[in-house]
């Protein structure tokens, strides 16, 4: 079938100007888009409802609705995709008209992704992603299952030098391959568990703030809530003559219905995201998919991972959890700016992955290297003056005793104790190959990277840090950076060198997705 040959296939209508995307899709992105519409439909309902005729209200409502519906169309008739023999080339705009490429050899990552309502229809959104800028650089939504897998597939096929750029001998999408890693629902059920989170109450008050018009009260008048309880009875008599054991038998019913609603919250998340989650290590990458109602189906080639971050903390570590992620220029969502790859594993679970890119764990007999603590406490010292400063601009302009006013010295103890934790976590190390970095008391996070994906070295010292002799190091990476901190100046010297002299005698020319050099800052 030629570009000039117009045919429909499985909705997905291909002509002279391009293929265009699936027709079901304008059903589901105008049901998806209907959350966008409530504020203009409670503006036309509540702005009509005091005419006599109630259809004049629905006629509104439905005039936004049949307008939304006709402008998806106009952008459906008006979107067209092609792939070329060297970029895909996206054209859209109903009025002012955008024509879009994007080189195949600058695409890190192509996903795909099903939410309910388009899974049940069979289609997709294909993603493609750059690492340029946040988010997606582009997507087409939505296509059919079939033309999404082929879209990935030719992709592959271009970025490797075996294109096939007819539409009837699109390559065959690999075939399904043993996991390297997978989370049954038990598995993903403790996950949940470890994912306590009360993010719930920040949506329903963000809902009550963006609704509070349609409520006859202030939800946040507070007096309005104590006159509600002194109507019913409830009132400061009555809550001193029910005892102290009750009011702590209340306030720990109160407690624990909170962390009830926090471990409830954090199980549906996890289901909800990482329900079935399988990792494949294909002929062409890591292949990931997970979800519950959205089914999304990521790959990512094992050559573009630029360092790997094996994340715990001193809850999950106790159980042996952790998590593995690939930094690359690809990213996962707006929240997850790396690939995850094992999001609840063990640590033997996890090194055979990341040896599967080519990155290895750290020697456990070589010890890593402590930052000189001074390097801490230079920062703390140079706290302590702000908060005397406050402490008499307390009493000065305030007119606040001295015991209330130094309340405030105790805020740079508590941080003291704390960079004190951080100072006790952190280590470095390098050997021939990778270098590492471990950091974080409460999240604790182990950066690994190889020295040949090093872009550029830089060395940085502070005003204060010079006079000390001390210095950081940092290692900038595709989609990243490592930075080595409380170094001597010597030492951050001999690393640079060490670093760049493993980069020098790589020819990059012949490494897969490198077309750059690293350069020394």
């Amino acid at each position: 079938m030629t570009d000039s040959d117009p045919r429909e296939t499985n909705g997905d209508v291909t002509g002279s100007d391009g293929t265009k995307l699936h027709i079901s899709g304008l059903f589901v992105g105008f049901v998806t888009g209907l959350p966008q519409l409530i504020f203009p439909i409670f503006a036309a309902f509540f702005g009509t409802r005091g005419t006599d005729n109630p259809l004049i209200s629905i006629a509104a409502v439905s005039a936004i609705l049949l307008f939304s519906l006709l402008f998806r169309w106009l952008a459906w008739m008006r979107f067209h995709y092609h792939i070329g023999e060297h970029d895909i080339r996206i054209e859209s705009g109903i009025i002012s008209r955008n024509a879009r490429s994007i080189p195949f050899e600058r695409i890190q990552d192509v996903s795909i992704e099903q939410k309910p309502l388009a899974r049940l229809l069979g289609l997709g959104e294909v993603k493609f992603e750059t690492g340029g800028g946040d988010g997606d650089d582009a997507k087409l939504s939505f296509v059919s299952v079939e033309e999404a897998n082929r879209l990935r597939e030719l992709v592959k096929a271009h970025k490797s030098g075996q294109a096939v750029i007819s539409h009837a001998d699109a390559p065959v999408p690999d075939a399904d391959m043993p996991p390297i890693f997978a989370m049954d629902g038990k598995r993903v059920f403790i996950f949940g568990l470890y994912s306590f989170s009360l993010v719930i109450f920040a949506v329903l008050g963000g809902l009550a703030q963006q609704f509070d018009f349609l409520l006859p009260f202030e939800i946040w008048d507070f007096r309005h809530w104590i006159g509600m309880a002194e109507e019913r009875g409830v009132t400061v008599e009555n809550l001193n003559g029910i005892g102290w054991t009750a009011q702590i038998i209340l306030a720990v019913v109160a407690l624990g219905a909170l962390v009830l609603v926090g471990f409830a919250t954090g199980i549906i998340r996890t289901m909800l995201r990482d329900y079935g989650f399988r990792l494949e290590r294909t002929a062409k990458g890591f292949r990931r998919r997970r979800g519950l109602l959205t089914l999304t189906d990521a790959v990512m080639p094992a050559h573009r991972v630029q360092a790997a971050v094996v994340q715990t903390g001193p809850i999950r570590k106790r159980r042996g959890w952790h998590s593995l992620k690939f930094v690359s220029l690809a990213q996962d969502s707006k929240e997850e700016t790396n690939f995850v790859a094992a999001p609840f594993a063990t640590l033997e679970e996890i090194w055979p992955i990341a040896h599967a890119a080519l990155i290895r764990e750290p020697d456990a007999a070589v010890r890593f290297r402590q930052g000189k603590a001074k390097w801490w406490l230079i920062r703390y010292v140079g706290l302590i003056p702000a908060f005397i400063v406050g402490v008499w601009a307390t009493m000065f302009f305030a007119g606040a005793p001295f015991r209330q006013a130094g309340l405030m010295l105790f805020v740079p103890v508590i941080i003291g104790f704390f960079w004190w934790l951080e100072w006790r976590c952190y280590g470095d190390m390098i050997d021939e190959k990778q270098i590492y970095v471990r950091e974080g008391w409460w999240r604790q996070r182990l950066s690994i990277a190889p020295q040949v994906k090093v872009q550029t070295v830089e060395i940085y010292q502070g005003p204060i840090a010079r006079r000390q002799g001390l210095a950081s190091v940092n290692f900038g990476i595709s989609g990243g950076s490592l930075e080595m901190i409380a170094l001597p100046l010597e030492t951050a010297r001999a690393i640079r060198d060490a670093v760049m002299e493993q980069v020098a005698a790589v020819d990059y020319s012949v490494v897969p997705g490198e077309t750059r050099a690293p350069k020394i800052a």
